[in-house]
């Protein structure tokens, strides 16, 4: 082989690993992380987190990956290049769903049993306070400037709005019932609350933190109870929007400029919560009853493949 082919193929092959992603899935049953490799779809391994994980999150400096581990009523922190855990983190009683601040300095815990938000210094290993929202809190989100916390209550239906200076709660939005999850546009202007007794999704104008859409789902041959929108992603351009719909079995795909609900995808059984790569190429679902990651061509706009990951996954992170 000649210089110039080899230094071919070498460029190749380094473009390809640099494109490797690994996907980070809690499973529920199995009380563990499984680690795939993405977009091939490949497991590389699972690796035992503690008792009934859900929430999951790499940081933004990609160092960490934090673990909500439910029943034994902590949040996980384990270093990203050994796998080994680095601490575990006070979260109040049952942990399901947290948020990390822009700068991972923060994490923001819903606790559903005791309705309250827990704030936790990461360095210290400490909350720092516990902020009462309502009834069953469940979704939370960070803005991307960190100026806000949002904790979706599910049967309060509102969107707290905390701001996280004071971390005191500065308003309160009125959303379509069982607000579930929630997450901010990359360019802070919207926050999107998924209902999932509704079946609807709410848009809300961060300035003035009112709706201004909502989003309704009809599939025929889906009956309407089956209709349950829970995670959420919207892409960085704004451009277009993809809801996990829950024991409908489908992803909805929604012109984010016009609200518009433009396609249905079928997946596995239970989508339940997404994740993008990083270059905005792929969309990844956990499909909580088929036991399968369901793995999306965002240019190709098709699902490729669901392979097996694991029992009962809840989460999906994408890192390194």
């Amino acid at each position: 082989m000649n210089k110039r082919l080899l230094s071919i193929v070498i460029a190749l092959f380094l473009a390809g690993t640099a494109l490797a992603e690994t996907a980070y899935v809690s499973l529920e049953s199995d009380n563990a992380v499984a680690l795939m490799s993405v977009p091939d779809g490949k497991l590389i391994t699972t690796m035992k987190v503690g008792k009934r994980p859900r929430g999951i999150q790499v940081s933004h400096d990609e160092k960490s990956l934090f673990v909500a581990v439910s029943d034994e009523h902590t949040i996980k922190q384990y270093d990203l290049a050994t796998h080994k855990l680095v601490a575990k983190l006070p979260s109040g009683h049952d942990p399901e769903t947290f948020a990390l601040s822009p700068d991972d300095k923060t994490l923001y815990i819903s606790n559903e049993d005791d309705g309250k938000v827990t704030v936790v210094d990461i360095a210290k290993q400490k909350a720092i306070k516990a902020i009462a929202v309502g009834v069953e809190p469940e979704g939370i989100c960070v803005s991307p400037d960190g100026e806000w916390v949002v904790s979706t209550s599910e049967t309060t239906n509102m969107a707290h709005w905390i701001q996280a200076k004071t971390l005191e709660i500065a308003d309160n939005t009125l959303v379509d019932p069982r607000p579930r999850a929630c997450t901010f546009t990359q360019d802070g202007s919207q926050l999107w609350v998924s209902s999932e007794i509704a079946g609807t999704v709410s848009v809300l104008d961060v300035k003035t933190r009112q709706l201004i859409g909502t989003i309704k789902f009809a599939i025929p041959g889906v009956t309407v109870d089956k209709l349950q929108p829970v995670g959420i992603r919207v892409d960085a351009t704004r451009q277009w929007a993809y809801v996990a719909l829950g024991p409908s079995n489908r992803i909805a795909v929604i012109n984010a400029q016009t609200f518009k609900v433009e396609d249905y995808w079928l997946v596995g059984q239970r989508m339940w919560n997404l994740a993008f790569s990083k270059d905005g190429a792929y969309l990844y679902g956990a499909n909580g009853i088929s036991n399968d990651l369901s793995i999306v061509n965002l240019k190709t706009r098709k699902v490729e493949r669901s392979v097996p990951v694991g029992r009962e996954p809840w989460g999906v992170a994408i890192g390194p």
